[in-house]
């Protein structure tokens, strides 16, 4: 399909005569209407359509469906009956009453159009933009980010599971892509263990006879891998996705022992990290993770928010989706990246403790002038846990003439860089024997059985120890959980894009289309949150039991 860009038409007369009678305190998509037009234009969208062939449906509206469709959590198929059916959806559009709409197919091919054109922010960020025109938005305010789990659209599969139902994806795949030839290398065996799909209740219960199953399927495996990659087999073949899914599964699962057979991988020959190891053949990407109690198979969405003004609406800034396995931490510099690149980096971004640490607190504010704002981890040593000894920050450190000094007043002898086992650089600092065998405060310091005691301490390099020591001095100042209360509102964020949006679970498979969804579904929130505040609807408030409003609620004299 083209594109013949044409400017957006007017609401008709008798569409309006009609939304205005039947919703005479109008709605969201009314307000958004009237107060910012049509939103987009033709010309935003050019770039995605080829300039011959038959005519495109205007993009504008195909984006406005779009929004509403993930703002209220339709199907395809539910959104073009709306947008046939509803007032205020014709009234956004300017569609006459009498429209008879579109195809439900013609949403998927411009979410297609979005992603082969790499503009799946496009709709997000020019709402973005349009916010920041309205004042809604600015740079050096106040922001607040947070993440939540994202269930993959695949169920959860143990080892041999994994196995079996690799095997049968690339059999089934290879069914339709190479008929004939895989026809002639099917073994007989094949269509007992391959034809239903792999279940729990149907597999061996004992470790012994899981393993033989499961090496009974790797040898299948290895059979249908030579047979793609040997010599007289179509070359493309190679490239069928779900042949790689199946040799990167097999080499993550067997090994090749001594006497050629195919045998189970246990932790003793290793089992790659949940970072790296498949879980699932039909979406690569996703990955198993477990936070505190919960554990799932998908990805994780990092919201980031405003929370500047109780006056204005909260507006999503940035939205962005990761294997389940990425920690928060690593989508710090990620976030201000892109927050740097729209012009809408905050002075002080409120997080939890899984996206800040030492060279975050450093490197945020030296790069991107962003203060971190949140409690840090803890210092784990024994002196600080109990509270009775000398914990690192009780040392003075001349980072100049790199010397310590401890608080019995002892110089340090050596101050050498060193590699911790997170790869993070560190400075380890000793004391001499001679001052710590004889001090009167040893027994707050150290505990070593060495016949010879010295203390040691280990603290960042690089001014990210400087950092970390000032943001644990600053959660002991009084106001810190009063200022760190303001966090909290992007949980009420989360939920609703939970349970509006349905952002718990993913609408696509991979990765790049679970992005998609996400990014689509904080353009949702961003339209319904700014028509909620056009139309003068207060921000919903924490819910309280009855009890507890009781209490609050001052006794009739």
């Amino acid at each position: 399909m083209c594109l013949h860009p044409r400017s957006v038409d007017p609401v008709p007369e008798e569409t309006a005569r009609v939304a205005r009678a039947a919703f005479p305190k109008g709605t969201t998509y009314i307000a958004m209407r009237d107060e910012l037009g049509a939103i987009f234009e033709d010309e935003d969208f050019a770039h995605l359509f080829p300039s011959r062939g038959q005519p495109a449906m205007a993009p504008w509206r195909l984006a406005l469906v779009t929004i509403m469709q993930f703002a209220e959590g339709l199907s395809d198929r539910q959104a073009a009956d709306a947008v046939r059916a509803r007032i205020d959806c014709k009234y956004a559009l300017s569609l006459e009453l009498s429209d008879p709409g579109f195809d439900a197919s013609v949403l998927c091919e411009f979410r297609t159009r979005l992603l082969e054109g790499g503009a799946e922010r496009l709709l997000f960020d020019h709402l973005l933009e349009r916010f920041r025109e309205m004042g809604l938005v600015k740079a050096r305010g106040k922001q607040r980010t947070d993440s939540t789990r994202i269930l993959a659209v695949v169920r959860g599969l143990n080892r041999l599971e994994l196995v079996g139902e690799t095997m049968r994806h690339a059999l089934d795949v290879l069914s339709t892509a190479a008929p004939d030839w895989l026809r002639e290398r099917i073994r007989p065996e094949w269509e007992r263990r391959y034809v239903s799909r792999f279940d729990g209740h149907r597999l061996p219960k004992s470790k012994e006879a899981r393993i033989e199953k499961g090496e009974e399927i790797g040898a299948d495996g290895r059979e249908l891998l030579g047979a793609v990659l040997s010599e007289d087999a179509p070359r493309w073949l190679r490239e069928v996705p779900a042949v790689e899914t199946l040799r990167r599964v097999w080499l993550q699962n067997f090994f090749h022992a001594k006497d050629g057979s195919v045998r189970w991988r246990t932790a003793e020959e290793g089992i790659p990290p949940s970072r790296n190891f498949l879980g699932s053949p039909i979406d690569p990407d996703c990955r198993y993770a477990r936070k505190f109690t919960t554990s799932w198979l998908g990805y994780r969405v990092h919201l980031t928010e405003t929370c500047d003004d109780e006056g204005k609406p909260n507006v999503l800034t940035d939205v962005r989706t990761a294997p389940a396995t990425v920690a928060d931490g690593e989508a710090t510099p990620l976030i201000h990246e892109a927050l740097e690149e729209k012009g809408l980096l905050p002075e002080t971004q409120f997080v939890d403790t899984g996206y800040l640490d030492a060279e975050l607190l450093f490197e945020s504010k030296e790069k991107y002038g962003v203060d971190l704002f949140g409690p840090t981890r803890p210092d784990r040593k024994w002196q600080a846990k109990e509270g009775t000894g000398f914990e690192a920050a009780a040392f003075s450190l001349d980072w100049g003439n790199e010397v310590a000094t401890c608080p019995e007043g002892k110089k340090s002898i050596s101050w050498t860089p060193a590699v911790d086992n997170r790869h993070n650089r560190v400075m380890k600092i000793k004391f001499s024997s001679k001052d710590c065998m004889p001090c009167p405060s040893r027994e707050k310091c150290i505990r070593s059985t060495r016949r010879w005691k010295r203390r040691s301490v280990t603290v960042r390099a690089d001014g990210h120890q400087q950092a970390l020591e000032a943001a644990r001095s600053r959660e002991k100042e009084p106001g810190f959980a009063a200022a760190y209360a303001r966090r909290a509102g992007i949980e009420g964020t989360v939920s609703r894009a939970v349970r509006t949006c349905g952002v718990r679970r993913s609408r696509y498979v991979g990765l790049e289309k679970t992005q998609l969804h996400h990014v689509l579904s904080a353009a949702a929130l961003n339209f319904l949150r700014v028509g909620e505040w056009l139309m003068g609807m207060p921000k919903a408030t924490t819910r309280r039991s009855p009890f507890a409003r009781l209490i609050a609620t001052p006794a009739a004299v």
